[in-house]
């Protein structure tokens, strides 16, 4: 039974800005590094490997993270995730506020990272379950679009102020936001689930049980390969790339990242809408991957490249990979009511993970063939996989979510 309008919208908006809170401290970390390595006396020659220690940790908390509140969703309600993955994450934060020395530093971000993982994962599902079906992809792609906003809030309140602040400003939304989650409500659809006490509830070994499921969870994972590569490395590793494209000043990647979450708001808006006309999610992220490789492929080539032509780009290749919340509502749509929160919650959180043997791959390549024809092997690599993979997944748009895995 779906929630009345007024507490959908309720649901749709603490979900939103939850999200947009779970961007900011997500990757707050990233646009603050430099700064605040160097207050806590992080040497110059130790900036690029303390901060792949760091960053990773948080990934580490980011994959153990999707694991822990996908089954306590499943198990025990997608309003509980809600509640205590901000807690903790928010808590987080405020304690990075005060760090003295990188091991606290990593390990703290790695606690973060645990409760960041549960935010969008619980999210899109509670908003897929409250919503009719003909018309959840409109919430889905609210709390997204809204969502993707909170990394230009993490820019500006990192140019305004301190770094301490930052975390502060951080944790401090999220405690906030926590005072409104106190008018939400549990999806209809894991109430009733609750009351099913034969059937199998966030059980990974349920996941993992049967092949066919296991292949239709990595076809679904597959599918948001190239997302994470064009912010990770196309955009992240900007000043380098740009050197090589004989840019004539040194690229912004902190600016570059600013626009690619612009675009990557607007895509979610335009995905959602146009899936909507459609009728259909599989035909728009395949528009979606186009666009990525046509935008990817154009910023590679852009030999002598300005500083302006890469903020348009990084805004356009932003907007190419803006089928993240299609991408995670899809995954969600796969899996009954029993599985669909572990699902929702690890895949994204695996897809961030994917980054890793991702980079490995485009660092080898990078030694064979050099920088520009490496990261445009690698992206049209992981490009020609999650198009292959979207043709092996069902339409799920108009999928009536009431039913369990068994």
């Amino acid at each position: 039974m779906k929630g009345s309008k007024k507490n959908v919208v309720l649901l749709v908006l603490v979900a939103s800005l939850g999200y947009f809170v779970d961007i900011y401290d997500l990757i707050i970390f990233s646009i603050v590094r430099i700064p605040s390595f160097k207050d806590i006396g992080v040497g110059e020659e130790l900036m690029r490997v303390k901060g792949e220690y760091v960053l990773n940790m948080q990934m580490g908390g980011l994959l153990l993270g999707g694991l822990i509140w996908g089954v306590i969703a499943d198990k025990f309600g997608r309003i509980k995730v809600l509640f205590g993955s901000i807690l903790m994450y928010s808590l987080a934060n405020i304690s990075n506020g005060f760090v003295q020395d990188v091991n606290t530093y990593a390990m703290i971000r790695f606690i973060a990272g645990i409760g960041l993982a549960g935010e969008l994962g619980a999210g899109i599902t509670l908003v897929s379950e409250s919503m009719p079906k003909d018309k959840r992809g409109y919430g889905t792609m609210f709390v997204a679009a809204v969502g993707v906003l909170g990394a230009i809030l993490a820019y500006y309140v990192s140019e305004w102020f301190d770094w301490r602040t930052a975390y502060f400003v951080g944790g401090g939304m999220g405690l906030l936001l926590l005072l409104m989650r106190m008018g939400t409500f549990e999806s209809g659809m894991f109430a009733e689930s609750a009351s099913q006490q034969h059937i199998q509830k966030g059980s990974l070994k349920l996941l993992f049980a049967d092949r066919k499921r296991v292949v239709r969870y990595i076809y679904c994972l597959c599918i948001g390969l190239p997302i994470w590569f064009v912010v990770g490395v196309l955009v992240t590793q900007s000043p380098e790339i740009g050197k090589a494209l004989q840019a004539p000043q040194v690229l912004s990647a902190g600016k570059g990242v600013m626009f690619t979450y612009l675009g990557i708001s607007l895509g979610d808006i335009f995905a959602g809408m146009l899936a909507q006309w459609l009728k259909s999610r599989r035909k728009v992220v395949f528009i979606f991957q186009l666009m990525i490789i046509a935008t990817s492929v154009w910023y590679l080539n852009s030999y002598g490249i300005t500083e302006t032509k890469f903020l348009w780009l990084a805004f356009l290749m932003g907007f190419g990979v803006g089928y993240w919340a299609t991408f995670v509502t899809i995954a969600a749509e796969q899996f009954g009511t029993n599985l669909r929160a572990t699902v929702a919650t690890t895949a994204p959180n695996f897809v961030r993970g994917a980054l890793i043997p991702s980079t490995m791959l485009y660092g080898l390549l990078v030694n064979q063939m050099g920088i520009i024809m490496a990261a445009m092997v690698t992206l049209l690599l992981l490009s020609a996989i999650a198009i292959f993979a979207l043709t092996q997944l069902k339409e799920s748009f108009d999928r009536d979510l009431n039913y369990f895995e068994e």
